[in-house]
């Protein structure tokens, strides 16, 4: 068991990681600017803090003897706000808590980062040198909140070169985070249902039709924190399901929202996605244990189950 700090513990993704971790058996604190009466925290210690303050937050992590830290909080959505306003508080947010982290003697530090830092949709257009999309394609960011989550992947590079290997630190990069009950119809980050974005391609399409489940991001950091000695220092993982947001083959999807990806898009046959979560299933052990084909209910409040024909097409198009 291990004493373990979530910033932004409140949120959307940080509700469901507290409460992952509390059943894995970790003692967690959640650190927001406010306390929350949410029944995925009742399992945790809160802390209501201003995490901009430096100083304090310092203090408030020495305090609480942590194994680790998670870093979730920020300013979570793509312009919900002025770009000058992501760009220094996301990154002060960083430096505040990552850094505080280090300099408090705790010895797991862990950031979530974003797949946006790619660049996906830029208004100049984009196409990688490959697809499925991994850890070894070139960021190339185009808006501050993109910007700012790989400011935060750079922070977490800054700190192994300060600390060499007594911390260990690592980056993750979750796909679109679909939380519980938004499986029931309760409305995703972007307002939309995950009916609604299966319905209409459109809709995912910005995302280039990626997802994960918020229980396996939980799984995902229970994971890394088990295997983070053992790994290499100040990695970067993407944390996404075995499958696309989408009714048909992102190979027939793709070329019609991103041009000139016809070629590139020709190998996602079947239900593969575009973003690869092969490291960490190499390097973790870890795999995705929920889709939509098995989570999403219909009218009737019965999962949509696959046709046999599909769940062996599934099974043999999932990457490894």
């Amino acid at each position: 068991m291990s004493r373990i700090v979530v910033t932004g513990g409140a949120g959307r993704l940080g509700r469901s990681l507290v409460a992952g971790l509390v059943d894995a058996g970790h003692r967690v604190v959640s650190f927001d600017r406010e306390t929350s009466s949410a029944a995925e925290l009742a399992g945790a210690d809160q802390v209501a803090i201003d995490l901009l303050d430096a100083p304090a937050t310092e203090q408030a992590l020495r305090a609480q003897r942590a194994d680790a830290v998670i870093h979730l909080a920020a300013i979570a959505v793509p312009f919900s706000a002025p770009e000058d306003v992501i760009i220094r508080t996301n990154t002060a947010l960083a430096l505040s808590v990552l850094g505080g982290a280090a300099a408090s003697g705790i010895r797991s530090i862990v950031a979530a980062s974003s797949p946006t830092v790619l660049g996906y949709n830029a208004p100049g257009g984009w196409l990688p040198d490959r697809l499925p999309l991994d850890e070894d394609t070139p960021p190339r960011p185009w808006n501050a909140y993109a910007l700012s989550k790989l400011v935060i992947e750079q922070t977490i590079g800054m700190l192994q070169r300060q600390t060499g290997d007594d911390v260990r630190l690592a980056a993750f990069r979750p796909c679109y985070v679909i939380a519980p009950e938004e499986w029931r119809g309760a409305p995703t980050q972007q307002g939309h249902t995950v009916r609604e974005r299966l319905d209409d391609p459109a809709l995912s399409a910005p995302a280039l039709f990626n997802y994960v489940d918020a229980r396996d991001v939980a799984h995902f950091v229970d994971a890394l924190l088990a295997d983070i000695g053992g790994i290499p220092n100040a990695e970067t993982f993407f944390v996404g399901a075995d499958d696309a947001l989408a009714r048909r083959p992102l190979a027939d999807l793709l070329p019609q929202f991103v041009p000139g990806s016809d070629e590139l898009a020709a190998g996602l046959t079947g239900t593969l996605p575009a973003f690869s979560n092969a490291k960490a299933r190499r390097l973790l052990d870890w795999a995705p244990r929920h889709s939509w084909r098995t989570e999403l209910v219909d009218d009737d409040d019965a999962p949509i189950a696959l046709s046999p024909s599909r769940r062996t097409e599934a099974r043999k198009d999932v990457p490894v």
